[in-house]
């Protein structure tokens, strides 16, 4: 950063939720810690700006991935409230990307290559959808407004049952779908179950307080968050149970954290804790 005289930094992380809900240390170690040193790091080159890609499935979590991403958030907004900080933070958070690493469009697209069938969680799942030029803009432009601290929510549309873009998607390749109707059809869609932690319906808001922006399709929410003391003796309690893979006390941690993570499930679902 220093080397580069870096101005912006768009800052990921993990975004698949089984991945993250099976090794949960790693997803905290690399979601909550990953964001936190990263930006210490920018702050001490001196960066201008740090974004962090954020995910409607922070709203809310009912997993491991968006519970860190909201911790990442919190994390953000507990350095903006530092005096001694002069990097501009601010969060974007948006659903799905249409055609990224790990969208469905290019799962269906080889599932229909083969012959089916489309495999789809549960008949009533429903998703945001955007293009990757439509995020790539307004990340970019979410960036340049707001104070420190903010967490800005683009603007995706209504969302889209998944079902419905499966059979989009295979009427679009010239093929029917195979159903009790259409027993002749080319492609069948089967119906897998939700995953660990997945949740039929996604939110982009934790409240209703939000602030209009000078983009039609951005806007700024308006939620709590810790101040750095609270926020760092969390960090230090979660980063105790990582060091010691004590992976009870760090769902505790998460459970008691202020990102309404609320499971679908009881237990653990990492796979290392399962079967140590």
């Amino acid at each position: 950063m220093k080397a580069f005289k870096v101005q912006t930094v768009y800052h990921a992380a993990y975004k698949h939720v089984p991945l993250v809900e099976f090794n949960m240390v790693e997803g905290v170690r690399n979601n909550v810690f990953g964001t936190w040193h990263t930006a210490e790091a920018a702050i001490a080159a001196g960066v201008e700006q740090f974004v962090l890609i954020s995910t409607d499935k922070a709203v809310r979590p009912t997993n491991v991935m968006g519970t860190t991403k909201r911790l990442s958030e919190l994390v953000l907004q507990g350095l903006a409230s530092r005096a001694d900080v002069s990097t501009r933070f601010c969060m974007v958070r948006f659903g799905n990307v249409l055609g990224s690493s790990g969208s469905v469009v290019p799962l269906f697209k080889r599932q229909i290559a083969e012959g089916g069938p489309i495999t789809v969680t549960h008949p009533e799942i429903t998703r945001y959808f955007m293009t990757i030029p439509e995020v790539a803009q307004l990340v970019i432009q979410a960036g340049t407004v707001g104070t420190s601290g903010s967490v800005f929510v683009l603007d995706m549309g209504e969302p889209v049952r998944i079902v419905d873009l499966a059979r989009k998607m295979i009427h679009l390749s010239g093929l029917e779908v195979r159903d009790a109707e259409n027993p002749h059809g080319d492609i069948e869609i089967a119906f897998s179950g939700l995953r660990p932690g997945e949740k039929l319906y996604e939110e982009l808001l934790i409240g209703d307080n939000v602030v209009e922006c000078a983009h039609p399709r951005i806007c700024q929410a308006q939620e709590a968050f810790l101040p750095w003391a609270e926020m760092s003796a969390l960090l230090d309690a979660l980063d105790d149970a990582c060091q010691n893979f004590r992976i009870d006390e760090l769902r505790v941690l998460l459970l008691s954290a202020p990102c309404g993570y609320a499971p679908t499930e009881d237990g653990v679902n990492d796979l290392l804790w399962l079967h140590r």
